[in-house]
């Protein structure tokens, strides 16, 4: 087979390049890319969009003239038409994501609304109930002080805070903690409860529910363009292993290289 390239004594051909690409690791970058450069390759900017970016690649290049530009783009072995699709890559990817799934931000939000709401609450965890109980009656008495019991008696980190926590999105504790705090009014005590290995007792501080700002509204778009992105990678990865059966195990759930925030998942037992 005719080769593509040669370095040293190395030959890379049509039939072996892929799982190279593959062994040296960056066959789900290039995937990637190309998904992206497809899913752009329709989208349009303005001329002000346009002047903008260049105005910005410039002033960050520390270019002052045409012949600054040239000395630049061969000092990195590409041309015009290779800058322009770097340098627009991002803005083009950023309309495309609020083209496709700009309309559905609303509903989306409605479904991921319950994760996305805020608690501040205060927690004790012990491991004997014995113990658990005799704390859940001392606040509840007025005895002693949450804070201070936190501080005496709790095992993990938040007895340096006196037992507070938060605020944190109710998608980050441990789901049945989520769901306790969901379901209590704030300054609500909550009695012992067996969670994982611990005893736990709990009272919602304050509640704080997720508005869809435009800081929300980046994050949620980002997270439909993730799953999005993950679907055709997959699909991709598929269709090259049909191809290439040598390299079966290469698609093990790519991390995608553009997303611009991510949704913060705890472990099953995280408390905090």
């Amino acid at each position: 087979m005719t080769p593509i390239l040669q370095i040293g004594s190395q030959i890379i051909t049509k039939s072996n390049i892929v799982p190279l690409l593959k062994q040296y690791g960056i066959l789900p970058q290039l995937v990637q890319e190309m998904v992206v450069e497809s899913a752009i390759s329709n989208i349009t900017l303005s001329q002000e969009e346009t002047v903008q970016i260049y105005k910005q690649f410039y002033q960050q290049q520390q270019l002052n003239s045409d012949a600054d530009l040239q000395a630049w783009l061969q000092s990195r072995g590409i041309d015009r038409k290779q800058l322009d699709y770097q340098v627009t890559r991002n803005v083009k990817l950023e309309n495309f994501k609020k083209t496709t799934w700009g309309d559905k931000l609303q509903s989306y939000f409605v479904q991921r609304k319950a994760k996305l709401d805020r608690v501040v609450y205060s927690l004790i965890r012990v491991k004997d109930i014995c113990i658990a109980q005799e704390l859940y009656f001392r606040i509840q008495e007025g005895e002693q002080s949450f804070s201070e019991l936190a501080r005496e008696y709790s095992d993990g980190p938040e007895a340096q805070t006196g037992g507070i926590l938060g605020p944190v999105e109710l998608g980050v504790p441990h789901p049945a903690l989520a769901k306790m705090l969901s379901s209590v009014q704030p300054g609500q005590l909550l009695p012992p409860t067996p969670l994982g290995d611990w005893i736990v007792i709990v009272r919602l501080e304050k509640f704080l529910p997720a508005q869809l700002d435009e800081a929300t509204k980046q994050r949620l778009v980002n997270e439909l363009y993730e799953n999005w992105l993950q679907t055709q990678l997959k699909e991709c990865m598929q269709n090259i292993k049909e191809e290439f059966p040598e390299i079966q195990d290469e698609y093990k759930g790519i991390k995608s290289l553009d997303s611009a925030s991510r949704v913060v998942n705890s472990e099953a037992n995280n408390l905090s």
